[in-house]
């Protein structure tokens, strides 16, 4: 019976997993249409997505509170049922002030969500006694990649925007009720640290929180930036532009379902090291070479290569306690978020291409911060 529960917990987790990654996909996908239904340059796109990032920085004290006030079950369920109100509320948003204003909101839910599932996704690992984060992030892939699927299909079905982000919120509502009664209740240890203030992380875990950061920089502005990158700068197809997404989702779907035995295998610095150099020369190699295929596969190595990075920094982060993995995952939705904003200023003074070619240099500054951190043998 209890390990029954114990299962049926896991598969509540991931669905939060997936959900996640099904809502940052689909509004992520539909960037160039809503880019314009609102008439915006570069710039702006960069400044809307800046919004997200700093609602994920205001979060830091707003995330760690509810987290000791309620825990992470009812955090799961409250942020859960928040965040596709993103979705309609951006495929009618009637100027571009209100749609700055709905993403930082955008930002906080997010963040709220990330930490709370990733403290479940922890709580099921060390109560299953084996690996299962990495295969937890690959659900976050596969809702990302289930996205952009369906946008492509939405797309090709009708241009309408409000149709599709709106039946998305629908599904992800669904999941979320679905999913919340069914997670580990939070544990009274955990629950009696509500004493202790938010403080932001010292020593080993900075440098956790900086690998987490240019971790999820690079995996946001893969998402947020390959459908304009691939449109825009390349014009390719319509039905083309979200596949670049797909590339990327697919490729990292993969790591991450097989890293957990990759992480006992060869360690999380090996494998982190490896993946963060294919990661960032293959991308400034797929962006030298240019067309859309280079860019499809300079995509997928990203993919494959940063694949492994939240799962075994977050893991790391836990074993330096509760407040070290708050802190840690928060700062991961921020680089998730702030990133983005970052390659559309870039793109705006220059090029897209320039752009995500920092981004390949945020992959490449892993592989250094790896070298520094004391992995567990």
């Amino acid at each position: 019976m209890l390990r029954h529960h114990l299962k049926t917990a896991t598969y509540a987790v991931a669905a939060l997993f997936f959900a996640l990654g099904f809502n940052y996909g689909s509004w992520a996908s539909r960037l160039p249409a809503i880019k314009s239904q609102l008439s915006l340059d570069p710039a702006q796109v960069g400044f809307l997505l800046l919004a997200a990032g700093l609602g994920a920085v205001f979060s830091f004290p707003v995330t760690t509170s509810v987290l000791q006030r309620f825990g992470s079950k009812k955090v799961c369920l409250g942020a859960g049922l928040a965040l596709p109100l993103v979705l309609p509320a951006l495929a009618f948003a009637p100027n571009y002030g209100f749609a700055l204003a709905i993403m930082v909101f955008e930002g906080v839910a997010h963040s709220c969500l990330n930490v709370a599932m990733n403290a479940q996704g922890v709580a099921a690992e060390l109560e299953n006694g084996k690996p299962i984060m990495s295969r937890l992030h690959a659900i976050f892939s596969l809702g990302g990649l289930a996205a952009a699927l369906f946008a492509s299909l939405m797309t090709g079905i009708s241009p309408e925007l409000p149709l599709h982000l709106c039946i998305v919120a629908v599904l992800i509502w669904g999941a979320v009720l679905w999913a919340s009664p069914r997670l580990l209740a939070d544990r009274t240890e955990a629950a009696s640290a509500g004493g202790k203030r938010f403080s932001l992380p010292t020593g080993m875990a900075v440098l956790l929180g900086l690998t987490a950061l240019f971790g999820t920089i690079v995996e946001g502005s893969m998402v947020d930036w390959t459908a304009l990158y691939l449109r825009n700068d390349l014009q390719a197809e319509q039905w083309v532009a979200p596949l670049g997404l797909a590339s990327f989702s697919g490729a990292m779907l993969l790591a991450r379902w097989f890293g957990d035995g990759w992480r006992a295998r060869w360690g999380e610095r090996t494998l982190l090291l490896a993946g963060s150099s294919v990661a960032g020369l293959g991308l400034l190699l797929g962006l030298a070479v240019g067309g859309v295929l280079p860019a499809l596969i300079a995509f997928a190595l990203v993919g494959l290569g940063v694949a492994a990075v939240s799962p075994c920094v977050y893991m790391a982060a836990a074993r330096q306690g509760a407040v070290a993995l708050a802190a840690v995952t928060t700062m991961g939705s921020i680089g998730a978020l702030m990133g983005p904003p970052v390659i559309g200023f870039i793109a705006h003074i220059s090029s897209l291409g320039w752009g995500l070619a920092f981004v390949a240099l945020g992959a490449l500054m892993i592989a250094l911060l790896v070298r520094k951190i004391s992995w567990p043998a």
